[in-house]
């Protein structure tokens, strides 16, 4: 937000761009392209003309977003691989022997896999009539 160096006021445009900015972050909590180019846009609306926006400070904040969006693709693909790795292999252990450790008594349980469920984050499979989460499943053994 810029500040006149002689008076000391605030530049009214700018701090309603800004107040306009910051209510559009607030309502997504993450800094997307759209809410970029509004800060791009509204910075050169506001620029001194004596002192324009350096092109190289402009195609590296470009540069910088692109890679933000590509990460982010990145990270959602990765997700979505690793929860359907998971589903799979819940899957693939209907009607094996698996063993796992119980909360309540801490021992080892072990019984046949009759059914999966992705109700939850995390896939449950059905041991002896308890649902028991994927994650928790300490060992496999063919039926």
């Amino acid at each position: 937000m810029p500040i006149d160096g002689i008076t000391g006021t605030v530049d009214k445009a700018a701090q309603a761009a800004a107040l306009t900015a910051n209510s559009a972050t607030k309502k997504s909590q993450t800094m997307d392209s759209e809410v970029f180019m509004k800060l791009l846009v509204t910075q050169l609306r506001n620029q001194d003309p004596s002192s324009p926006m350096d092109t190289n400070q402009m195609i590296s904040q470009q540069t910088q977003l692109a890679m933000m969006e590509q990460i982010t693709n990145q990270t959602t693909t990765a997700n979505e691989g690793f929860s359907l790795q998971m589903r799979m292999a819940a899957a693939n252990l209907v009607g094996k022997q698996v063993t796992y450790n119980d909360a309540a008594s801490g021992t080892a349980v072990t019984g046949t896999a009759t059914a999966v469920s992705y109700a939850a984050s995390v896939p449950t499979v059905t041991v002896g009539g308890k649902e028991v989460d994927l994650d928790v499943i300490s060992g496999i053994r063919g039926a």
